[in-house]
């Protein structure tokens, strides 16, 4: 996993008007915190910071003006509801060696049994404990050969070295769905959809 290197100054004004300028001047608002230390409120590069987050639970090298050079793990990320854009992060700050809980994607490969059956994702991420600095992207799971009724629970997922699972062993993860037949139409239906037809 590779860091990402970001530029942070340190933010003094606070409140709505303050983080919509500082969005104005393609930055984001952010805050760091964790280890018992008082939160540090934090203007990070708008672009820069949202390209980082398209990795999950990307490492970021944070370079604070004043304070020195911080890793940090994106814990959550605020985006407008209709255009997508970031609003605001909240950042953990972490330790080389030291173990964090995050939330890693499930990523299903491989073809089904024959029979047009359905995958469903009962759970999109898994809970995982691993060291700050070798943090999984996500999680891949072969779902080949599976037929109808085969389900995958979090304890089946081979994960890499160094990776705890924290999500309950026997919850299921992935099932196969058997294919829905669509049902005939009533006689009735099919004479009034032939008559609007005609």
């Amino acid at each position: 996993m590779s860091e990402v290197k970001l530029t942070a100054s340190i933010r003094t004004e606070f409140g709505k008007g303050a983080a919509r300028k500082i969005r104005r001047d393609a930055q984001i608002p952010a805050v760091l915190y964790g280890h018992g230390t008082d939160p540090v409120h934090l203007t990070l590069p708008g672009h820069d910071t949202a390209m980082a987050l398209r990795t999950p639970n990307v490492l970021l090298s944070l370079d604070i003006e004043g304070k020195g050079s911080e890793l940090a793990i994106p814990k959550a990320a605020q985006r407008d509801p209709l255009k997508g854009f970031l609003e605001h992060v909240d950042l953990l700050l972490v330790k080389r060696g030291e173990k964090v809980t995050v939330e890693v994607p499930v990523v299903a490969e491989g073809e089904l049994a024959a029979g047009g059956n359905l995958l469903e994702h009962v759970l999109n991420t898994l809970s995982v404990e691993a060291e700050a600095t070798h943090l999984p992207e996500s999680v891949t799971v072969s779902v080949e050969g599976l037929e109808a009724g085969a389900s995958v629970l979090a304890q089946d997922i081979d994960l890499p070295k160094g990776i705890t699972l924290v999500t309950e062993g026997d919850a299921v993860v992935l099932q196969v769905l058997a294919a829905q037949a669509e049902e005939p139409a009533a006689e009735g239906e099919t004479a009034a959809a032939e008559g609007a037809e005609a």
